[in-house]
């Protein structure tokens, strides 16, 4: 299955894996167009699969972790602003506290929903998902690897929150590779400066890497497991090089960076942050538009990586 886009890979793997294990159930908060599990509702055989919750991600959520009380794995699904944010409640003292078999996909995450604006843009949903005991957080870097995640998830118990962009770009990651949740995944070996990077700031890190050849010698890892996440491999990884550089389509504050720092705060090692200030998001003509608006580029990279370099 040789997807280009996040949101379509995570409808069709819900489809097979539906197909494949019959406690498997889709919720969708009137967005299902657009989350994929309008895929679910239409495959022969799955009608009943898929529950339509109507603009409630609360009782959505509510409703996912009474399925998961009697045996079904639930998969939550709506745009990652109001997933996440909406329901935090829910999924805090229903689903968290009591380790429910939940899994919660947050989608049209970051600015990826470019034409909606700040209201519709997610640039705080890892840090309050990452703060809540026992809730596991993953950022697939592309279609391929959202594939690979869905599965793990559907694979393995407890609450589990996915975050997907909206919009198509080209796989990085090889189709069929193994996600290893906790682990960081070297994409290109250096050995002057680490970059630290998931999602689609993954493929802004592998481009900058590339602009500072032959300059400074940039190991690019990629971070789909957000929490959790090995303490030691990031240590490895970061020890040995000048210093660090995060990169994420989300806030500076309490995300990919805030996890970096924390696992190496006992090291003698310089991090900088790329990510959205603390600000929000805002309206745009494309998606590209955004990312720079927000200082989300590979020349962003490269300035960061320079800056630390040069320490």
């Amino acid at each position: 299955m040789a997807e280009t886009n996040q949101r379509t890979a995570y409808g069709k793997t819900l489809v097979e894996l539906c197909h494949q294990n019959k406690d498997i159930v889709v919720l969708d908060a009137d967005l299902c167009a657009s989350t994929m599990g309008k895929l679910v509702e239409v495959e022969p055989g799955l009608e009943d699969r898929h529950i339509e919750m109507g603009i409630a991600e609360a009782n959505m959520l509510s409703t996912a972790g009474g399925l998961a009380r009697v045996g079904k794995i639930p998969f939550a699904s709506s745009f990652a602003v109001f997933s996440a944010g909406r329901a935090y409640d829910q999924i805090r003292q229903s689903i968290s506290i009591g380790k429910l078999n939940v899994k919660i996909c947050g989608s049209s995450a970051g600015c990826s929903d470019f034409g909606d604006g700040a209201t519709h843009q997610s640039i705080d949903d890892i840090a309050y998902m990452r703060v809540i005991p026992n809730m596991s957080v993953f950022v697939p870097a592309d279609a391929n690897e959202a594939v690979a995640v869905v599965k793990y998830m559907a694979a393995n118990p407890g609450p589990m929150y996915i975050r997907l962009n909206r919009n198509a770009y080209d796989n990085v990651i090889p189709e069929g590779a193994e996600f290893v949740p906790g682990e960081p995944v070297v994409m290109k070996e250096g050995t002057d400066v680490t970059v630290f990077a998931c999602g689609i700031m993954l493929t802004k890190a592998l481009e900058a890497a590339k602009a500072l050849e032959g300059k400074i010698s940039v190991r690019v890892v990629n971070v789909p497991s957000i929490k959790p996440l090995n303490r030691e491999s990031v240590i490895r990884l970061a020890s040995d090089v000048k210093g660090v550089v995060t990169a994420e389509e989300h806030s500076v504050i309490g995300g990919l960076g805030g996890a970096i720092a924390e696992a190496l705060r006992l090291e003698k090692v310089p991090v900088e942050f790329v990510g959205v200030e603390d600000q929000f998001g805002s309206s745009a003509h494309s998606y590209d538009d955004i990312l720079n608006y927000l200082g989300l580029t590979t020349d962003h990279i490269v300035k960061a990586v320079e800056e630390i370099y040069s320490l």
